[in-house]
């Protein structure tokens, strides 16, 4: 399974390349793809701030996805992860941590082009 970050959908959204490419390749693949609440919740502000034709589009790419929701245990674990990369001096914010902690639960490789999901321990990410 494939968990994708808001920063996918955005530059899906505005026709980069790269993600144009992986959005082609995963839909060939017949390979689940999800999107945790927290990482719809971001992609979504955008779209409803811009309102119009770039909404309508925004709502239709997230018809196709199974949304992840955010459990108790998935926000227990976002905790857990986010005070081990506070230990570590590498503070992580708490909609990645969700974001990150949604992804692990469900055994997903996270689809992200941000840098800070590196840090967290446990997480399987790709970057395209």
């Amino acid at each position: 399974m494939r968990a994708i970050d808001s920063s996918f959908c955005i530059d899906l959204s505005n026709g980069d390349p790269g993600a144009a490419a992986k959005a082609s390749e995963l839909s060939g693949s017949g390979e689940r793809v999800g999107i945790p609440a927290p990482a719809l919740t971001e992609f979504l502000i955008g779209a409803f701030t811009r309102g119009g034709r770039r909404l309508a589009q925004a709502l239709e790419l997230v018809s196709s996805l199974e949304v992840l929701d955010t459990t108790e245990q998935i926000a227990v674990e976002a905790a857990r992860l986010g005070g081990e990369c506070a230990r570590r001096g590498q503070p992580v914010g708490s909609l990645d941590l969700l974001i990150a902690a949604s992804a692990i639960h469900h055994r997903a490789t996270l689809l992200s082009r941000d840098s800070d999901f590196a840090r967290i321990p446990g997480l399987t990410l790709e970057v395209y």
